[in-house]
């Protein structure tokens, strides 16, 4: 069943998931993310991508400072801090969709929230940081609870990522964090616990996830399973592939995807979705 959500911000800005598949802008502010690290980490550079992203029709931009590719090397809260706040205002100011905020940590997402931000995006699943929940229900707003872990050891891996999410969605729930602002992210990657096999198979089972009751965002753009079924192929040439993982995750109920490429996903969602969905 196709979830809907309604949401508007005090600065006007607004999100509606309805018939259609969000589409969520990849902006990443680091010098060393896998795919486009130092690519958009000036203010200059982050506003150009954020406006291409915007007129491409991205629903909403993800902004992130800190790489959290496999092997990336942890920075502190004040060099995230100080990465956002170099960013942050010049790409509200420059755009007129939401922004999230893609961090763990309960001071960064503080200072974001408390700057204009709009979602926090949490890839430790309000795990890594005991307060990041409350910093979440202070400012009211939607947060996306991904799955994630330091290993790669499960029974069988879904019934563990229910366990996951069902103890997660308990601490946003005691928090104070409104059920219709609770989103789930499966937590596609290498970097988030999880190998090219195991990736995979989640891919095709993400209908037990998506059918409880609160939207899930997928975030497959340019992994590293893609690349394996593409004769190793590098991230940049990982797009079509992409869409593929994306299309596959529609038909399974997904609400959300979260890519790089705004334009070639715009295009072919909006055609899955008519097909699927009967809107046209």
């Amino acid at each position: 069943m196709f979830k809907r959500r309604s949401y508007k911000w005090d600065d006007g800005r607004t999100l509606v998931l309805n018939n259609s598949t969000l589409i969520m802008g990849i902006l990443n502010g680091t010098p060393d993310s896998f795919s486009d690290g130092g690519k958009y980490n000036t203010p200059t550079a982050a506003i150009a991508h954020a406006r291409e992203m915007e007129m491409q029709g991205a629903d909403l931009i993800d902004l992130g400072v800190e790489s959290t590719r496999a092997g990336h090397t942890d920075i502190s809260v004040a060099e995230e801090i100080s990465r956002m706040e170099a960013l942050l205002g010049p790409v509200l100011e420059a755009t007129k969709v939401p922004i999230s905020i893609d961090t763990y940590r309960a001071e960064t997402a503080d200072y974001a929230l408390s700057h204009g931000a709009h979602i926090l995006n949490d890839i430790w699943g309000l795990r890594y940081d005991p307060d990041i929940a409350a910093v979440a229900a202070k400012h009211k707003v939607p947060v996306i609870i991904m799955h994630n872990q330091n290993d790669t050891n499960y029974g069988d891996i879904i019934e563990d990522m229910k366990a996951f999410f069902f103890a997660s969605v308990d601490i946003a729930l005691k928090e104070g964090i409104l059920p219709q602002n609770i989103w789930l992210d499966p937590g596609i990657g290498i970097g988030f616990g999880k190998t090219d096999e195991q990736n995979i198979e989640v891919m095709q089972r993400l209908g037990e996830l998506t059918a409880y009751e609160y939207p899930v965002l997928l975030g497959p753009s340019r992994k590293r399973f893609i690349g394996a079924m593409l004769n190793d192929c590098p991230p940049d040439q990982r797009d079509e592939g992409t869409v593929a993982a994306c299309i596959t995750g529609l038909i399974q109920g997904i609400d959300m995807v979260r890519v790089h490429n705004v334009d070639m996903h715009k295009k072919a969602l909006t055609v899955a979705d008519a097909l699927l969905r009967g809107e046209f």
